[in-house]
C-alpha cells in the first residue's frame, strides 16, 4: 500500500513539474497586479458596506459596533446573511413562500433606488424663489412641505417665473382683465405674450406670493410698491425687480428679469458693425472725457454699456460703477447699489465716488441735474464717465442735458461720444425664408445699388414659438463730438432749435440706414426694421 502511494506521488510530480516554471513566472513580480485590485476593490466594498451596516434596520442598535467589524472582516456576507434571515422571518409571518417574498423586496430596493434619482434630478431642475436675505419661499410663510396648505399656489408661482426664465422673457407682466380673470403675459425679444389666464382668486394669491419673496406688503393693494427677489435653480441665480399696483379690477404685478448675462458682453456680441465698434473702442481708450448711451425703455443700453466695461482694462483701472440695480456682477469692479429710501442716490453716490481715486466711472441712469452736471465735471477732470439717458435719438440727448439746466459750455467740454440704439430682433435660422418683395421694394434696393438677394422674412416655426424671430441684436447711431461740435455746442444759441427740427429726423435717418444693413445681411426683417425704427 505505501509503494503504491509513493508511485502515484511521484506520477503527479511529474505531471506538475513542466507546470511549476509556467506559475513561477507570474509571481516574478514583487506584486501580483491582479491581486492588487482586487484587493483595493474589497478594501473600499467592506468601507461602503459598514456604512450600509451602519444606518440597516437588519441589525440591532446594541449590535452596530460587532457589525461594523464583521463586516470589515466578512464584505458583503454579512449582508446577504442578514438579508436572507430577515426574507425567512417574512416569510414566516406572511405564510407566503421564500421566492415571493424575495422578488417583492428586491422590487422595493429598486422603486427605492429610481426615486432617489429622481428626486436628486428634481432637486437640481427645481427653481426655488429666494428673498434678498436668501430665504425660500417656504421659509417665509413659516411652512413646511408637507403641512403647507398653500402649496399649490406656491408651486403655481414657482411654475410661473421658471416658464418665464426657460422662454428668455425680459419681464411678466400680472394684469387683471376682469373682476373674475388674470392675464400673465411674457415680454419675449421686446414684444408681449400672452403665457396664460388664471381665475382672480388663484392669481391674487400668486401675487401675494411674488410680494410677500420681494419683501412687499401684502396688505397694501392701491398704494405702489417695489421690491425684488432671486430664484436659484441648481448652480445658476437669476434676479428679479418687482413694481406693484393698484388699477382697475385688482392690482397690477410687474416683474422685470435682470440680465445677468450682461457681465459677459463684449462690443462684439452687442452688434455693432466695425467702424461703430472701432469708434467706440477709441473712445474707452481715453483718459478723461462722457461716452453717453441713449435710447428708449428697453433698448439695451445697460447691456451696451457692460460690454463697454469689459472692454475696459480692469485690472490697469479703478472702475466704479453706480447702479439702480446692480444687474450683474463685474470682477474687479467696486459696484454701488442705488438706494433712495436709504438717501442713497445717484448724487450723492458720485460725490463720495470722487473721493475713492477712480480711473472709469459708470453711471447707471442721468435722472437730474445735479447728476448730470457732477458726471461732466468728473468727465473734465481725469476721469471717462459711462452714462444712460432716456431720450430717442443723439440729438435729443443733447437738448435733455440743456433742457436739465447743464450749462453748453460745461456740456461741450466733457462730452466725447454720444451713442443711440435700438434693439432688432433678429429672424430664426430654422424657418426664415427669401422674402416676396414688391415691385416698389425692388425698384428701391435697384435703385441705391442694393443686392437684395439676401433679404429674408419670418414665417414661425417650433424653435421660434410661431414667431419667426428668436433673439435680438443692437442697431446703432454714433455722434463723436469733435472740436467743431464742441465749439458750436459752446457758443451757437441756435443750436437747441436746429436739434429739434432736424436731429431727431436725421438720428432715425441713421438708425434706419444701420438697420437695413442688417436686413440686407438676412440678419433681421424688414417689418421687423419698420416695427422698430418706423
Amino acid at each position: 500500500m505505501l509503494d503504491c502511494i509513493a508511485v502515484s506521488r511521484c506520477l503527479l510530480a511529474r505531471v506538475l513539474a513542466p507546470e511549476i516554471p509556467s506559475v513561477l513566472s507570474l509571481t516574478d513580480l514583487p506584486f501580483n497586479p491582479i491581486r492588487l485590485i482586487l484587493l483595493i476593490g474589497w478594501v473600499y466594498l467592506c468601507v461602503y458596506l459598514v456604512q450600509r451596516v451602519h444606518f440597516s434596520p437588519l441589525v440591532p442598535k446594541n449590535c452596530k459596533t460587532a457589525a461594523n467589524v464583521v463586516t470589515l472582516l466578512t464584505g458583503p456576507f454579512l449582508l446577504l446573511t442578514l438579508f436572507l434571515l430577515d426574507t425567512a422571518r417574512k416569510t414566516q409571518q406572511t405564510r407566503e413562500s421564500f421566492c415571493e417574498v424575495l422578488l417583492r423586496q428586491a422590487g422595493k430596493a429598486l422603486m427605492a433606488i429610481r426615486s432617489r434619482r429622481s428626486k436628486s434630478e428634481e432637486d437640481d431642475s427645481a427653481l426655488r424663489l429666494l428673498d434678498s436675505s436668501g430665504r425660500s419661499i417656504d421659509e417665509i410663510y413659516g411652512h413646511s412641505d408637507a403641512k403647507r396648505a398653500d402649496a399649490q399656489v406656491l408651486n403655481l408661482t414657482e411654475t410661473t417665473i421658471a416658464d418665464a426664465l426657460d422662454r428668455r422673457a425680459s419681464d411678466l407682466l400680472i394684469d387683471p382683465k376682469n373682476e373674475s380673470s388674470y392675464t400673465v403675459r411674457l415680454r419675449i425679444d421686446g414684444v408681449l405674450r400672452v403665457a396664460k389666464e388664471l381665475d382672480a382668486d388663484t392669481c391674487r394669491a400668486v401675487i401675494n406670493s411674488v410680494k410677500a419673496v420681494s419683501g412687499m406688503d401684502i396688505s397694501e393693494r392701491r398704494r405702489p410698491q417695489d421690491g425684488g427677489f432671486m430664484a436659484k435653480r441648481g448652480t445658476s441665480t437669476a434676479s428679479f425687480r418687482v413694481a406693484s399696483a393698484g388699477v382697475l379690477y385688482g392690482e397690477k404685478l410687474s416683474i422685470r428679469v435682470l440680465n445677468k448675462d450682461a457681465g459677459s458682453f463684449t462690443l462684439a456680441d452687442v452688434g455693432f458693425s466695425k467702424k461703430q465698434h472701432a469708434s467706440i473702442q477709441n473712445a474707452i481708450q481715453k483718459p478723461s472725457g462722457m461716452i453717453l448711451v441713449c435710447g428708449p425703455t428697453g433698448s439695451g443700453k445697460t447691456t451696451s454699456l457692460y460690454a463697454m466695461l469689459n472692454d475696459i482694462d480692469r485690472f490697469t483701472r479703478n472702475v466704479i460703477t453706480v447702479e439702480d440695480p446692480i444687474e450683474a456682477v463685474l470682477p474687479e469692479a467696486s459696484q454701488i447699489e442705488i438706494n433712495p429710501k436709504a438717501d442713497i442716490t445717484f448724487a450723492k453716490t458720485l460725490r463720495s465716488v470722487l473721493r475713492q481715486d477712480p480711473d472709469v466711472i459708470s453711471v447707471g441712469e442721468i435722472r437730474d441735474e445735479e447728476t448730470a452736471e457732477i458726471a461732466l465735471r468728473a468727465a473734465q477732470t481725469g476721469h471717462l464717465v459711462l452714462a444712460t439717458i432716456h431720450c430717442d435719438s443723439n440729438a435729443t440727448a443733447l437738448i435733455r442735458l440743456l433742457d436739465l439746466g447743464v450749462s453748453p459750455l460745461l456740456l461741450s467740454a466733457g462730452l466725447n461720444l454720444v451713442v443711440s440704439q435700438r434693439l432688432v430682433r433678429c429672424l430664426c435660422k430654422h424657418c426664415k425664408k427669401p422674402a416676396e418683395l414688391s415691385d416698389s421694394q425692388i425698384h428701391g434696393f435697384t435703385k441705391k445699388g442694393i443686392d437684395h438677394s439676401h433679404v429674408f422674412e419670418a414665417i414661425g416655426c417650433k424653435h421660434c414659438e410661431k414667431t419667426g424671430y428668436f433673439g435680438r441684436i443692437a442697431i446703432g447711431e454714433l455722434m463723436v463730438v469733435d472740436d467743431a461740435l464742441k465749439a458750436e455746442i459752446a457758443k451757437s444759441e441756435t443750436l437747441i432749435a436746429r436739434l429739434r427740427t432736424e436731429g431727431s429726423r436725421k438720428g432715425i435717418s441713421g438708425l434706419r440706414k444701420e438697420g437695413l444693413k442688417k436686413v440686407v445681411a438676412g440678419v433681421t426683417s424688414l417689418e421687423e426694421l419698420k416695427r422698430v425704427v418706423g
